[in-house]
């Protein structure tokens, strides 16, 4: 191996040691060096994989609400029809009550009167749940730059994935949800919160 060329390992210890000079005591650098930049996952084997296991049942079996706001929700629905058929990433059951579903799509423009209900309705959602902003309206307030309507949905909600355009198409949405699902895939500590552990 070349001489200029930094391994993996290398480049991980100049991190760290940029790191120590911020944590203060050694136990705090080396609890930082653990969290940051160690090889192993820090629950352990067996948690790891439950959380793997975790995560592929809920990213496979997402359950959007019933809910639109304006044009896009058109787009939305096209999503569920037979042309596009989201059933084949398994989100196709689109639920009507928020007690029943894990995701919102926001589609569509927020206004000031339908904030706090929004915010309602994600408040009955069980853990876990995630939410989608759909469109330059939901994610921007889009043209409509007024005191009536919100300027991005993240002021009432937290957000986990945004979909540019002005309506998006349905495709776009779909590569969202496929974006969702690698990030709850990725998620860790699942196993734990499932049985009320962390």
């Amino acid at each position: 191996m070349s001489d200029h060329l930094v391994t993996p390992d290398v480049e991980r210890e100049l991190q760290t040691k940029r790191f120590e000079n911020t944590a203060g005591n050694p136990d705090d650098a080396q609890h930082m060096r653990d969290v940051l930049f160690a090889n192993e996952q820090p629950q352990g084997v067996i948690l790891t994989s439950l959380d793997n296991v975790v995560n592929w049942m809920r990213k496979s079996s997402i359950w959007p609400m019933t809910f639109g706001l304006a044009c896009c929700a058109i787009e939305m629905m096209a999503m569920g029809a037979a042309r596009f058929d989201i059933a084949r990433f398994g989100a196709e059951v689109f639920r009507p009550s928020p007690r029943q579903s894990d995701l919102m799509i926001i589609a569509g423009r927020v206004s000031q009167k339908m904030a706090p209900v929004i915010r309602q309705l994600w408040e009955q959602m069980p853990e876990p749940k995630w939410v989608i902003s759909m469109g330059a309206c939901a994610t921007s307030g889009g043209v409509f730059n007024n005191y009536a309507l919100v300027q991005g949905v993240n002021q009432v909600i937290p957000v986990d994935i945004y979909v540019p355009g002005c309506p998006p198409r349905p495709e776009q949405l779909i590569y969202a949800i496929t974006l969702l699902q690698e990030k709850i895939q990725k998620e860790r500590g699942s196993f734990k919160r499932a049985l009320n552990l962390a």
